[in-house]
């Protein structure tokens, strides 16, 4: 158990790094689900092919099988606060989980409440 996380999630894998083309130090953050049902990811938007400065949360139901499913939650300038938006839809999700039955219900009140408002 990691103490920056809620206790139902795990800090999956951490890096930081300096692409090649600046010298500004990026990090690279993913959490996971105690079930294993859900992963999320806080990573510079411009890894998933984006043009966009910052930071952006998504999150994939099912990792690593056939069925699973991204979505992105939002995006936000820097790492901490994209990682701090990651903390709170960790709670919202774990607060309505309650197991894969709840997966899509859990993740859609998280999403509604951690999401961009237009």
């Amino acid at each position: 158990m990691d103490a920056d996380v809620p206790s139902a999630w795990n800090t999956e894998e951490s890096r930081t790094y300096s692409p090649v083309d600046t010298d500004r130090e990026m990090q690279y953050r993913t959490y996971r689900h105690e079930s294993g049902d859900l992963r999320l990811k806080v990573a510079p938007a411009s890894l998933d092919g984006e043009d966009h400065p910052g930071y952006a949360l998504t999150a994939t139901s099912y990792p690593g099988l056939d069925l699973s499913e991204t979505i992105r939650v939002r995006t936000v300038l820097t790492f901490e606060r994209c990682n701090s938006i990651a903390r709170d839809f960790m709670d919202l999700f774990s607060a309505n989980y309650d197991g894969p039955g709840s997966l899509e219900d859990a993740l859609d009140y998280a999403y509604e409440r951690t999401r961009e408002h237009r």
